[in-house]
């Protein structure tokens, strides 16, 4: 028996938010609306999505002891994750810079902070908190030696979901590990390199060759492609006006996860994940928009 149907392992950040009109060219400066501060970080945004969906969610993360590092702490607790496993001190806690341009398209910088120091050690100290959960998952927001000792204690059965954001070379013991492994477009050519392809089922079938279990290759407005080496099915989303896509990634991918968890197949997974990532666009925000279970239902 489980204690919750998801651990995540990774970032959580405070998002500082400004509205432009269009972002700057290099050298260039742009006037945006008012800043606005939110709880983010793929991490704990993805703990605080599967948990809007009514997933018993827990999170591993570090966070600094000032006010940004309350705030997350306090949003998780809102949303219903258990914040045990969220650990503090050793850096201010980690920031993201947000501009969102009046399509919602963001551009995102991010200082690590706290991140950073998220240790393969703590990993290693927190082993009841990954023996307790059915699915763990990962971002790539937090040191990868730290990701790759989360596959090292992965217990027997359990499943493991990463989403490598950002992009950066993965070692074999990490692919192996996931199912799936989460992409879009950028990730899977940064992983990929040169002979990346120009087609989802190029990228997909170039990265199950890598060493995944499977690959679900996400697709935006086009909604995503699942690949397991049986096949490659592709999933549609819902059409939805957008007004933030800040965070909708991290949503998909806890709504995959969790689902997974439930004994859901692979495709049936990703296309629920789907409803959930466009429903997440529809609001401002990373954490705010995450719809209920039921406001998925409806949409």
């Amino acid at each position: 028996m489980y204690d919750y149907d998801l651990l995540v392992v990774g970032s959580a950040n405070a998002d500082l938010v400004i509205g432009v009109e269009r972002r700057p060219a290099a050298g260039e400066t742009v006037l945006g609306g008012d800043l606005s501060t939110h709880p983010g970080g793929k991490g704990a945004n993805q703990a605080v999505a599967a948990a809007r969906l009514g997933a018993r969610t827990a999170l591993l993360a570090r966070v600094g002891e000032d006010g940004h590092g309350r705030l997350l702490l306090d949003s998780l607790r809102s949303a219903g994750v258990d914040p045990s496993g969220v650990l503090a001190g050793g850096a201010p806690t980690g920031v993201a810079l947000i501009t969102v341009d009046p399509s919602g398209d963001n551009s995102i910088v991010v200082s690590p902070g706290a991140n950073a120091r998220l240790t393969p050690a703590d990993v290693r100290e927190s082993a009841a908190l990954l023996r307790a959960a059915r699915v763990v998952s990962a971002q790539l927001e937090i040191p990868l030696e730290t990701v790759a000792e989360v596959v090292r204690q992965l217990p027997s059965g359990t499943r493991f979901v990463l989403n490598p954001s950002p992009p950066r070379p993965l070692p074999a013991e990490v692919l192996a590990a996931c199912d799936p492994l989460i992409v879009n477009e950028h990730e899977a050519r940064v992983i990929l390199g040169e002979d990346a392809g120009a087609e989802p089922e190029d990228w997909a079938r170039g990265l199950l060759a890598m060493g995944p279990r499977s690959v679900v290759v996400t697709l935006g407005a086009e909604g995503a492609l699942v690949y397991d080496g049986s096949g490659a099915a592709r999933v549609a989303s819902v059409k939805v006006d957008a007004v933030d896509t800040t965070g909708a990634g991290d949503a998909f991918t806890a709504a995959l996860a969790w689902r997974l968890g439930a004994g859901a197949a692979l495709v049936e997974a990703a296309g629920y994940a789907a409803r959930v990532g466009a429903a997440a666009v529809t609001r401002a925000g990373a954490q705010e928009s995450y719809p209920t279970a039921g406001e998925v239902e409806q949409l």
